[in-house]
């Protein structure tokens, strides 16, 4: 099952970063320049109407992102993609039957065939930054990869064994 996070920037306000569910629903957050969150629910029929935003402090925020085993990680790096036109983040979930749970992160030879980068792993609560080539993948795994979008589907491809090798 691969999973896509969309970063959306907000001139003015900040950055939105969009989930679509197995189920067709969207949830989002929007992380404000001042700090302020907010917990959006989308239309399913209209994917741009807002059915209900809740504003969350930063513990609640915290709370909620211990809850569902997430890291701020993208927040951090959102940055980056206003830094550098074209880069965009994304979370990509390591299938269980990848082929490369238990395998190093070298062997997907990922910066190599697609120019994007590994940057993190989040596993259970815990973010691994900067994991190297040595660094061995377990199922459930969370990556945290930079790159251009054409390099994120590829990363995505590569971990879901989609590529030859």
């Amino acid at each position: 099952m691969r999973v896509r996070v969309e970063q959306t920037p907000l001139p003015g306000i900040g950055v939105r970063h969009d989930l679509v569910t197995s189920s067709g629903r969207t949830v989002g957050v929007v992380s404000h320049r001042n700090g302020r969150r907010d917990l959006v629910l989308y239309d399913v029929d209209d994917p741009d109407a807002c059915l209900a935003s809740i504003p969350l402090t930063d513990d609640e925020a915290e709370a909620l992102a211990d809850v569902l085993g997430a890291s701020l990680m993208l927040g951090q790096l959102a940055g980056l993609r206003q830094q550098a036109a074209g880069l965009l983040t994304e979370q990509i979930a390591l299938p269980a039957g990848s082929p490369f749970v238990g395998r190093h992160l070298g062997d997907t030879r990922a910066r190599t065939r697609t120019s994007a980068s590994i940057v993190a792993v989040l596993r259970d609560r815990e973010v691994i930054p900067s994991p190297g080539p040595s660094f061995q993948f377990e199922a459930n795994d969370v990556v945290v990869a930079v790159g251009t979008r054409e390099g994120l589907d590829g990363v995505t491809a590569i971990l879901a064994g989609d590529t030859a090798g």
